[in-house]
């Protein structure tokens, strides 16, 4: 494969326009779009969030780098779905109930897309029967809420309760994420994780993902 490493550098630096025209020349070239994913853009992501840890990158710079992935991954996504290339997992991902912050949800959503996963994104102001009817979709779901209110938070509680009254609690991973909440509140809802940021939901992500995987 032909050396693209200027996909790498245009995620990295969040230069959404580069990555485009990289990932299409390489598409051109016959390029295969799930080496391209692994080889280049994840790496890509994960130093975007290795940075974010470090405090070298802040939330500016891990959007833009979203975006550049955006960018990228818009092209690919029909080829790698045409091909049936295997995904790092499912994730449906939506802001709960009540509430219509998006900006950090939207952030989550395109770092896990980033990082191979497939993702439903079902928007803001999610009422709960759309979280079990897309978890029931398919086994092995990752379901993933964000609050940024408390008035909402609560409703990531109904969420799990109504995938447990549907019979898919034990077949689905639940991840939960926004400003007011806390590991402690993750537990006592029954989430199987929280995370603080983009980066950490990555990594919960993965997790979960794998836990799925040997249980299946």
């Amino acid at each position: 494969m032909a050396d693209y490493s200027q996909l790498y550098d245009a995620i990295l630096n969040g230069d959404h326009r580069l990555a485009a025209e990289v990932t299409k020349a390489a598409l051109e070239a016959q390029a295969d779009p799930s080496e391209l994913i692994a080889k280049y853009m994840i790496p890509a992501m994960n130093e975007v969030g290795n940075r974010f840890a470090c405090n070298e990158y802040f939330v500016p710079e891990l959007l833009i780098a979203a975006r550049a992935m955006k960018a990228s991954l818009e092209l690919l996504t029909p080829l790698l779905a045409a091909g049936g290339a295997k995904r790092a997992g499912r994730v449906v991902i939506g802001t709960v109930k009540g509430d219509l912050h998006d900006i950090g949800k939207n952030l989550v959503a395109s770092m896990l897309e980033g990082a191979g996963f497939e993702v439903i994104d079902l928007g803001v102001d999610v009422p709960l029967e759309k979280f079990v009817e897309s978890a029931r979709e398919k086994e092995g779901t990752i379901v993933a809420m964000s609050a940024l209110l408390t008035t909402t938070m609560t409703n990531m509680k109904s969420v799990i309760e109504a995938l447990q009254s549907a019979g898919l609690r034990d077949k689905v991973r639940v991840m939960v994420g926004g400003a007011p909440l806390t590991p402690q509140f993750a537990s006592q809802i029954g989430a199987d994780g929280y995370s603080e940021n983009a980066t950490e939901a990555v990594a919960l992500a993965r997790k979960l993902a794998a836990e799925l995987a040997t249980s299946a």
